[in-house]
């Protein structure tokens, strides 16, 4: 018995339902941008994690935690409940 490729592939196409995506693509962009803010505290000479969040930390440090935020928050407002099949 043979199987045609395009007619096996149409057949599985037609009768599997679509998956959300959307915890998948929240997990890549959450972990983009976990990247950039290693990446920003390295600029700044400091190690992601080591540094307590307080007045005395550098500015750009405090920058760097600011833009995970806005990030993190981008990440969850848009890429979190997406219909990404």
């Amino acid at each position: 018995m043979r199987f045609n490729t395009a007619a096996t592939l149409a057949i599985l196409a037609a009768t599997t339902s679509s998956v959300m995506g959307g915890p998948l693509s929240y997990g890549l962009c959450q972990t983009g941008c976990n990247t950039v803010a290693v990446a920003c505290y390295a600029a700044a000479g400091c190690v992601f994690g080591t540094v307590v969040a307080a007045a005395a930390a550098p500015a750009a440090v405090l920058g760097c935690n600011a833009a995970l935020g806005t990030c993190s928050a981008t990440c969850a407002t848009l890429v979190l409940f997406a219909p990404i099949p």
